[in-house]
């Protein structure tokens, strides 16, 4: 028997109810306190059933769109917190509506992929999606992802930001988590949600290395997932804060470890032994390369 692109609901295979007259079930543990308008985008109506079934359930507002003028209607008559995308749309495919989306303003997406094609998939981030989910999925799995994200660009009802001595900056840089607002030398930067999210962290945690698995636990509250995600993010950020993204200074390859910001790289030097930062480049999985050889 074919693996279907959804995991049934119940014994019985049917999709749980949303609009349909029964009570939505509470939400999931960590849910966001206040509902999300969702926006999924999908040219199978029974994947799309299934996944707003479970968004409803979980308490938000879902709207439905079975190709991509469809959705970009949608998004501008009611503008969705948050979108969840499949790439493979008759006529124009994801990468196209998500570039149009992002293109009115910033919404976060979380893209659907038939395939496990890591092409696909680094496509997918680097037109800026936040996440993706691939076909055959866990509806439970994709409803957590979705939340995962909206708690990251969506405060809580009356929550307050943690007392700070100010916005983080270093290196020219600095952010403002309030007004999601980052800029470079007095210049905003025109950052995706979570290019902001991790040049924010980075600012918190100057001269630290962390880990690729670390970065996903801390930036995209994952236990999980693969780390590629990071990878791509962290060359985008590259692309906006580095004066020369071809030699990083201030996000800097720690050679079988991960990364670590130092704000006094941007001089030239690490911050630590005074000595320039020469050569290296990254595998097609993140991990350092050395003379043709990856060394993780």
């Amino acid at each position: 028997m074919p693996q279907q692109p959804y995991e049934p609901a119940s014994p019985g295979g049917r999709p749980p109810e949303g609009s349909s007259g029964r009570p939505a079930e509470p939400p999931p543990s960590g849910s966001p306190a206040a509902p999300a308008r969702v926006l999924v985008v999908d040219d199978d109506p029974t994947v799309a059933e299934v996944v707003a079934g479970y968004l409803e359930r979980a308490g938000h507002v879902v709207d439905r769109a079975g190709d991509g003028p469809a959705a970009l209607e949608l998004a501008g008559a009611h503008r969705p917190d948050l979108v969840v995308l499949d790439l493979m749309l008759p006529g124009m495919d994801g990468l196209e509506v998500c570039r149009r989306l992002r293109g009115a303003g910033p919404v976060p997406v979380v893209m659907l992929t038939a395939r496990g094609d890591e092409d696909d998939r680094i496509l997918g981030l680097e037109v800026g999606a936040d996440d993706y989910v691939t076909k055959p999925f866990s509806p439970r799995e994709l409803v957590l992802r979705v939340e995962s994200v909206l708690r990251r660009t969506r405060p809580a009802p009356g929550a307050r930001p943690p007392a700070e001595a100010g916005p983080p900056s270093a290196g020219g840089l600095a952010v403002d988590p309030a007004a999601r607002r980052a800029t470079k030398d007095g210049t905003e930067l025109a950052l995706t949600l979570r290019e902001f999210d991790l040049l924010a962290f980075f600012l918190r945690n100057p001269g630290r290395a962390f880990a690729r698995d670390e970065l996903m636990r801390e930036v995209w509250g994952w236990d999980f997932g693969d780390l590629s995600t990071v990878t791509v993010h962290v060359r985008r950020l590259r692309g906006k804060v580095e004066d020369d993204p071809a030699r990083p200074a201030l996000v800097q390859t720690v050679w079988g470890v991960g990364y670590r910001f130092d704000p006094a790289g941007r001089d030239g030097r690490d911050g630590r032994d005074g000595q320039a930062v020469r050569g290296g480049c990254e595998g097609r999985d993140g991990s350092a390369v050395r003379g043709g050889r990856e060394t993780g």
